[in-house]
């Protein structure tokens, strides 16, 4: 159980720290984070300028990973 609760505490964390860089986004934050966590793969869609790319990044350098942004102009 005290494992359980430290890995709650640092997911929490981690949720935590990207929630100051990229604000007012919580819920996607903690979806992007499952997904990482289950193994899936993760594309990230919605308008130009809403911090995909920053999301992306800051999720990779809290996590210690690399990260390749693909992006397309809107069709």
């Amino acid at each position: 159980m005290a494992m359980q609760s430290a890995t709650v505490r640092q997911l929490s964390g981690l949720i935590d720290q990207i929630s100051t860089i990229i604000v007012g986004k919580r819920p996607q934050i903690e979806d992007c984070v499952a997904c990482l966590l289950a193994g899936g793969h993760l594309l990230i869609e919605d308008v130009p300028g809403v911090g995909k790319t920053t999301l992306a990044h800051a999720l990779a350098i809290s996590l210690g990973l690399g990260s390749r942004a693909c992006s397309s102009p809107p069709t």
